[in-house]
């Protein structure tokens, strides 16, 4: 059991990663521009020419949300499971200046900048993330569902909080990250893919009434909308669903349901315990396709297809991912089920 348990929080790390770099080239762009820089996206490709967040990258590369689930790792790791709100500000503002040294645009997120902008001014720390609705606070949740277990859910729940409130104290904020971090950790208890989307969907539940209220579409009400919806539609049609009406902006309630909602059809109509060999890869490849925000989508997919057992991910591609972001993921997903084991 231990060992399928540190194999499925391995290959959620490893699908964040691999999906972030799918997305990194396309980031940012519309469907139509990137099928004309990249046609069809089936492997890791490097930044093409319109690509201005990540210029120049190589393929493989990963972005912010990689990098800032493994500084969630370590902090949680190194807290033993607690995450000090100023030591999290630190780590982020650390990671921006690192990446503007290196002339990067790829930077914190809109709701992220703006609540360390607040602390910085004096505004108290359950006070500075109480406008943040996009996606920041989701993109890099998978280490708490690494490290906390599900059940209880309220508990649950209350670790996302303390994790998120800081850049994302509102209802959607929270609901998404929830969502996403309760689908994760069902996954690395056993729980197959439909069960694990159900679970997502109570946590999104249980996450809306935390927080601020800002104005947006509900995530758990979303969610039950969009996944049996989507699995109506041939594939083509599916991505149309995902990109014209579900979204794909950093909105929350956009990225978030359209992410799990590849997920779900990931594995229907097959068998969720030994789905295809290549699916989890081809539906990654499908959100690296979509525009909008790609990379935070695919992550997301790739976090939840991996702790859920759906996933072989290629190992060609997993070796160009570690050995172009100097990537060592073992060593978290070791101190993350620590973390587990003590506090479960």
């Amino acid at each position: 059991m231990r060992d399928s348990t540190r194999a499925r929080a391995l290959a959620a790390l490893q699908g964040l990663a691999l999906g972030d770099a799918l997305g990194m080239p396309t980031q940012s762009l519309s469907r139509e521009r990137i099928a004309a820089d990249h046609g069809r996206i089936r492997s890791l490709v490097g930044a093409g020419p319109h690509q201005q967040i990540a210029a120049g990258m190589p393929a493989g590369s990963v972005t912010d949300d990689t990098e800032q689930a493994v500084m969630l790792a370590r902090l949680i790791i190194d807290g033993d499971g607690v995450v000090q709100p100023g030591a999290f500000a630190a780590a982020l503002l650390a990671w921006e200046h690192t990446m503007e040294a290196r002339g990067s645009l790829d930077l914190l997120g809109p709701s992220t900048r703006a609540a360390l902008q607040r602390l910085q001014d004096g505004m108290p720390p359950e006070e500075a993330g109480r406008f943040g609705a996009t996606n920041g606070a989701a993109m890099r949740i998978a280490p708490v569902g690494i490290a906390v277990p599900v059940e209880p859910l309220g508990a649950f729940v209350d670790a996302v909080v303390s994790v998120s409130a800081l850049t994302h104290n509102t209802g959607l904020g929270i609901a998404s990250a929830a969502a996403v971090g309760a689908a994760v950790s069902a996954g690395i208890d056993g729980a197959e893919t439909p069960e694990a989307l159900d679970v997502a969907v109570a946590a999104a539940r249980e996450g809306a009434r935390r927080g601020h209220w800002v104005a947006g579409g509900d995530i758990a009400a979303r969610l039950e909308w969009a996944i049996p919806a989507l699995v109506e539609f041939a594939p083509r049609e599916q991505d149309d669903f995902l990109a014209r009406v579900v979204g794909t902006s950093v909105a929350a309630q956009e990225s978030v349901v359209t992410a799990l909602a590849l997920v779900a059809v990931t594995v229907a109509g097959g068998d969720p315990v030994h789905p295809e060999p290549d699916a989890a890869w081809d539906t990654l490849c499908r959100a690296a396709g979509l525009g909008g925000d790609t990379d935070t989508i695919a992550a997301m997919t790739g976090a939840v297809l991996g702790a859920t057992g759906a996933a072989q991910w290629p190992r060609t591609a997993l070796d160009t991912v570690r050995r172009v972001n100097a990537l060592d993921l073992e060593p978290l997903v070791d101190g993350l089920l620590r973390v587990r084991r003590r506090h479960g």
